[in-house]
């Protein structure tokens, strides 16, 4: 893919979600998904990443259940691309680094867009599903199963078969 990280060897979450979407282009092809963006000229236009690189990125989000292909045209055949229910659940991932570059690279003024729900302006909050109160870094622990956990490159390729 471009890069030279192999996370396929670590037992992991964070490894096993940057093996299928750790690649700065592949973050920017799912930025502009989740703007309506189908279709590979889309992209391209609006990226200006090289067409193979593209063409890569995106097969790679096919095989791993983020993007399923759509035919669009017949004569000539031409497919576009539609994030499936595994691709729409990274919003909150791409919501929070959205509010990340905001407050930490662009800082008071925040970044060039802003995200509004209803009538105000959209703050990203992580909450826990059980209590609802917002957990800090010294709330937090983690504990190791006690199960054996598959490797990032087998639990990926045991999704694929599924």
């Amino acid at each position: 893919m471009g890069r030279t990280a192999d996370y396929s060897k670590e037992s992991c979450a964070i490894a096993a979600t940057l093996e299928v979407v750790g690649d700065p282009w592949t973050l920017l092809i799912l930025r502009d998904a989740f703007r309506g963006v189908r279709r590979f000229e889309q992209w391209q236009e609006r990226l200006g990443v090289a067409r193979n690189v593209l063409a890569a990125r995106l097969k790679s989000l096919v095989e791993n259940g983020v993007l399923e292909t759509s035919l669009y045209s017949e004569r000539p055949p031409r497919h576009e691309y539609v994030l499936t229910a595994k691709g729409r659940a990274l919003s909150p991932v791409l919501l929070t680094m959205a509010a990340w570059g905001d407050a930490h690279v662009y800082g008071e003024e925040g970044g060039p867009m802003r995200f509004v729900h209803g009538d105000h302006q959209f703050e990203p909050q992580l909450v826990c599903a059980c209590c609802g109160e917002a957990p800090h870094g010294r709330d937090l622990r983690m504990e190791a199963k006690d199960c054996a956990t598959p490797t990032v490159g087998e639990a990926l390729a045991k999704a694929k078969v599924a």
